[in-house]
């Protein structure tokens, strides 16, 4: 079960317990909360970029995973998107073979996002991604 942190005005956020589950549900609040927002048209990409960061997440982290979204206003032209767990290694990309099950997922992030990256947090890291808003 999720448990929303915040959700008004130009911020929502979310904490998840590190169960398989996670991924289904965060890909659901996001799109909700985009359509709340008028972003429906960044819901596809967010959600599938949300789902990768959200799986590594599971993969190499254990406790809670946050996801974090902030609407374009202001100085932000872009929708910021962020994915906290409490391990305070930064993921590495790789690069994956044809047949390879995994390994995609930072790849498919850098490639989707206008800017991506990650930064050291009190109890983890963060991995966040910037999109751009549709013309």
């Amino acid at each position: 079960m999720s448990r929303v942190i915040h959700t008004e005005g130009d911020v929502a956020e979310w904490t998840f317990p590190a169960e398989p589950g996670a991924v289904r549900t965060a890909r659901a609040v996001v799109r909700g909360q985009l359509r709340a927002w008028g972003l429906e048209s960044l819901s596809d990409v967010t959600a599938l970029l949300v789902s990768e960061l959200v799986t590594n997440s599971l993969r190499h982290a254990t406790g809670p995973i946050g996801v974090r979204l902030v609407r374009p206003s202001g100085l932000l032209d872009g929708l910021l998107v962020e994915v906290s767990d409490p391990l305070p290694d930064p993921p590495r990309e790789r690069s994956a073979q044809p047949d390879d099950e995994t390994g995609r997922g930072l790849r498919l992030v850098a490639d989707a996002a206008r800017r991506w990256g990650t930064r050291p947090g009190e109890t983890g890291k963060t991995v966040w991604f910037e999109l751009a808003l549709p013309d």
